[in-house]
Parts: structure tokens; sequence; C-alpha cells
């Protein structure tokens, strides 16, 4: 539910609807369809020395952000995705109907400047205005008391107003988006095929988690949001392809914290004739081509210590990916630990790069049992910063031993263990007609751009993180 307008706002709102009623008499549209804008500003201040000498005109469109100035000399500070550039606009430049609609101009405004670049006395570049169209009237004042807000709820909630006012926050997104065309570069140079499996599914498998559950109309049909593609990639394996990946949107009904998200990005890839091991030297070298992709050719990144922010304090933390990844044992990591508390407190103690290898069979039911010892599989769990970010294995392909493991899963099941694993005849039966050796690999992106970006919770790095409803 909105929230409701205190008087002041409700009287800006007012104002602002009466200008629209103004322009609409001096012939313009508040709402135009088309804009003629010609470069971004930071293309612009890229060519700046080309356009100046040319002294040709050129359309700039974004949103007001600063207005300065009365009479006859206005100046408006109009920034777009890519930067900021200022507009001045001159009584005896513009004609009189034109020049009336910067009057009409408010802060929040988007509109499209046409004129010629100079440069001022002061040295700023500056668009002098010959023509202009305000492109849309925004009816809502942006908030003053934003700026420097420390309620972090109001700005998930509000989230476009935060991306609009705090460059640093889009610019944190900007480096999402790097991070993960960087992943997906990564797995095409290699040679895999990017995949697309069901997000709605009749049974919730693939890892252990309890599911979200919705009912399929048009089948009168109750089905599952993934918790995971596996067991859809892997049957990809037994059609004959050899190298797959899938960027896939997954749902756990789990809780949340500042490394969990029960809607969340998990990157998987599975490769034939491969085992976990091969897997483990394909991790390092991918962490260290997005590491240097996104960090300006450089292995080593600066992070907070836990509790620890603004980044910068003497606590900070250098993790260096250009050194060979530890790896580590699972029962010699844990000790005498069994609880599941008690071995994500001893996850939170390595920070550089960690591969804990080898869990104990009970734990991943999908995986191939180790030649050597039965009583674990053939896994690893990479960890940075304290925070598990990648699981993989070599594939369990032997359909018998499949299928007493989902038996053993369906027990704990019958004894009240929501997260365990259901039976998948269908899977089983795909399983018969064959899959080669393989090995299968996951990632929490969100987790990975947590720390790439130095970011304290996962809400941070995503755009729209789900809020309870306002009081």
């Amino acid at each position: 539910m909105a929230k409701e307008l205190g008087a002041t706002e409700k009287d800006l709102i007012n104002e602002r609807v009466k200008k629209i009623a103004k322009i609409g008499k001096l012939g313009f549209a508040a709402y135009p369809s088309k804009s003629k804008k010609s470069y971004s500003n930071k293309r612009i201040h890229e060519i700046k020395e080309e356009l100046l000498s040319s002294g040709q005109d050129i359309y700039l469109s974004g949103r007001v952000s600063a207005l300065r100035g009365h009479g006859k000399l206005i100046f408006a500070d109009l920034i777009d995705e890519s930067g900021k550039i200022q507009i001045i606009f001159k009584a005896d430049k513009m004609s009189d109907k034109e020049f009336q609609l910067v009057s009409l101009i408010d802060l929040g405004d988007f509109i499209e400047a046409k004129g010629s670049l100079f440069i001022t006395n002061s040295g700023e570049l500056s668009l002098e205005c010959k023509k202009l169209q305000i492109l849309t009237k925004a009816l809502r004042p942006f908030p003053l008391e934003w700026y420097g807000l420390k309620d972090v709820e109001t700005k998930y909630r509000d989230r476009y107003l935060d991306l609009a006012l705090n460059p640093e926050v889009k610019e944190k997104f900007v480096l999402r988006s790097k991070i993960i065309e960087s992943l997906r570069q990564f797995l095409l140079e290699k040679g895999f095929l990017e995949v697309d499996t069901p997000t709605l599914q009749p049974i919730a498998g693939g890892a252990s988690a309890k599911p979200f559950s919705t009912h399929y109309n048009a089948y009168d049909r109750d089905v599952f949001l993934r918790i995971a593609p596996e067991l859809y990639l892997k049957r990809l394996l037994i059609g004959g392809f050899e190298k797959v990946f899938e960027f896939a949107r997954c749902f756990r009904n789990e809780g949340a914290d500042a490394a969990h998200n029960p809607e969340f990005t998990l990157l998987e890839f599975y490769i034939a004739y491969a085992d976990y091991e091969q897997l483990m030297d394909l991790t390092e070298e991918m962490i260290r081509f997005v590491t240097k992709a996104i960090n300006n050719d450089k292995l080593k990144i600066e992070i907070a210590a836990p509790g620890q922010r603004p980044s910068g304090s003497a606590t900070d933390r250098r993790i260096d990916f250009s050194k060979k990844f530890k790896r580590v044992t699972f029962d010699k990591l844990t000790g005498g630990k069994k609880s599941d508390e008690e071995f994500k407190a001893t996850l939170s103690k390595l920070i550089e790069p960690t591969f804990v290898t080898n869990h104990p069979t009970e734990l991943i039911p999908l995986a191939k049992r180790n030649e050597k010892n039965p009583k674990v599989v053939d896994s690893f769990q990479l960890v940075i910063n304290g925070v598990e970010l990648i699981k993989a294995f070599s594939e369990l392909n032997d359909p018998v031993d499949q299928r007493r493991r989902f038996e053993e899963q369906a027990k704990l099941r019958q004894k009240g263990d929501e997260e365990a694993q259901p039976m998948d005849e269908e899977f089983l039966r795909a399983l018969e007609y064959g899959m080669p050796p393989a090995a299968g690999w996951g990632m929490g992106v969100d987790r990975f751009v947590k720390v790439l970006t130095d970011s304290k919770t996962l809400r941070e790095i995503l755009f729209f993180p789900f809020m309870k409803p306002e009081k």
C-alpha cells in the first residue's frame, strides 16, 4: 500500500500538476513520445574538442538535478546514466515561449536541450540552449532528506530513488553486470553452451532445500519453483551435450540474512569426462579471469573485515587471487564438529580462497563416492572471506547407487526433514540410459558479487530485495 501523502507534499504535487496545464497552453507536450538525444553525456566529454571546433548543434537529454540563477540567465545540471553536463538558458538565445518553458522546469524533470557547446570562464563544459523540450514532468519531488539517509530499509524499498540520487549505488550494479558478463564470457570461450531449463518443476530436486510451491492451472498440477537446475542439466549430458551452463533464477523457502536470500541467481555448469579435481583448476582460472576483468587487470582486492565499515579502515583485508588456492579436506577442517552451525562457524574463519574437499557422503546425495574412501564424496566448496561461493563434485552416474541415496533421503523426509531430496523416478529413468562420467559446479552469483564489491549484505547488490509491508 502506498504511503499517505503529507500536506506539504500534496501541495507540491498540485503545483506541478498546474505547471502541466501551463506547458500545454504554451503549445508543448509534458510527455512527448520522442527524443533526439545525440550522445551520452560521457561521450560528449570524450569528443568535446571535435564538437567545440565544429560549433555544431547537438541534442542533450536527461534529468534535471540542479537549477540556479533567475531572470534572463538560468543554469541547470543535466544528468544521464553516464554523467553530468551543465545547460545554460539565456533569454536572448531562445524564443519567448521556450524561455517561459524554462520557468516551468522542476528538479527531477527530464528535458531535451538543443544547442552548441562552449567552455565557461570557470572552465566548465556547457551547452548554450537554443531550443527546449520537456520530456517528462516529474510530479513528485525528490525527498531532500534522502541525502545522508541511514535507514537502509527505506533505501532498499525505494531503490529507484537510491539509484537516481546516489551514483555510487548505481556503480555497484554496473559492476554486478560486468561480473556476470565476465563469467559468461569465460564459459563461452571454453566451449560451453548456454541453456535454459524449467523454473516450474514437478519435483523440487537438485539440492537440499525447502521449496516454494504453486499450482499450474493449465495442467491442474501442483508444482515447485526450482531450487536448482541440476537434474535437468544432467539430462542434457545424457542427451549428448558435453559442456552446458545456465544462469538460473532459483527459489528456496528459507530464512534471509546477510548471506542468504530466498530468491537468488545460481550459475551451474556441467562437463562430461571431467572430475572435481579438474574443476578446482578451472575454478581458479575463472576467478582470476573475472577479477582481472572488473579490477583493472589486478588480482588483489581490498575487503572490509566482517562488522567493519566503511572500507579503508585499518582492519581491511586483502584477498590475493594470484596465489594458488588452499585445499583442505572436510574432516581436517571440521574435526569433531557435528552441527551445521559449528561447521559454518569454521568456514567463517577462512579468509583466503580455500577449497574444502571430500564431504561426507550423506551431505551430498548426488555426488560420486571417493574410490579410496566410500564414506566421502569427490567434492569441494570454495570459501572466500568466510562465505561459501561454490559447491562442485564429480557427478554420481551409477543409477543403482543414486536410487539408494534417494531412498535414504526419502527416509529423512518421512522423519520430518523438509529439506531432504525427494525420490525422482523420471531422473532415475534418464540416468539408466547412461550418463558419461562428469563433474558439476554451482556458484551463488549474488554472493560472488557481494565479495567482489565489498558489500556487507546481499541486499546491497540486489536491485529490488523483497521487503516486508510498511506499517
